[in-house]
């Protein structure tokens, strides 16, 4: 995650997390991919995140993928996490802002910020 390479934008938010001013919600799927490459901050991020499973957002995730006719499991992720943000009227935040957008198309709602 940004926030736990330093990312300016991205520690701006985890700070208005932990004081309860924003709200970091990321889809369960992205924790498998994060959690991969396990530091010490994980434990702290992951406090102030609120993980969601949500059926409704895989399945608009699924339909994406199907237009895009792309199977991949990192532009998976990316499409949770789009599919959630749609659902919950919240934006994304990434370091990797080019791999959001072709799916930008399929959810025009969700702003798409740089961390």
């Amino acid at each position: 995650m940004s926030v736990e390479r330093g990312k300016q934008q991205a520690t701006r938010f985890f700070r208005l997390a932990a004081i309860g001013r924003a709200r970091l919600i990321v889809p369960l799927p992205v924790i498998a991919e994060w959690w991969r490459g396990r530091s010490d901050a994980r434990d702290e991020i992951l406090h102030a995140t609120e993980v969601v499973a949500s059926v409704a957002a895989a399945q608009a995730a699924g339909i994406a993928l199907a237009r895009m006719r792309e199977i991949d499991s990192k532009r998976t992720i990316d499409a949770m996490v789009m599919a959630t943000a749609a659902l919950l009227d919240g934006v994304v935040l990434t370091g990797d802002i080019e791999d959001f957008a072709a799916l930008r198309t399929h959810f025009p709602g969700v702003a798409v910020l740089a961390a």
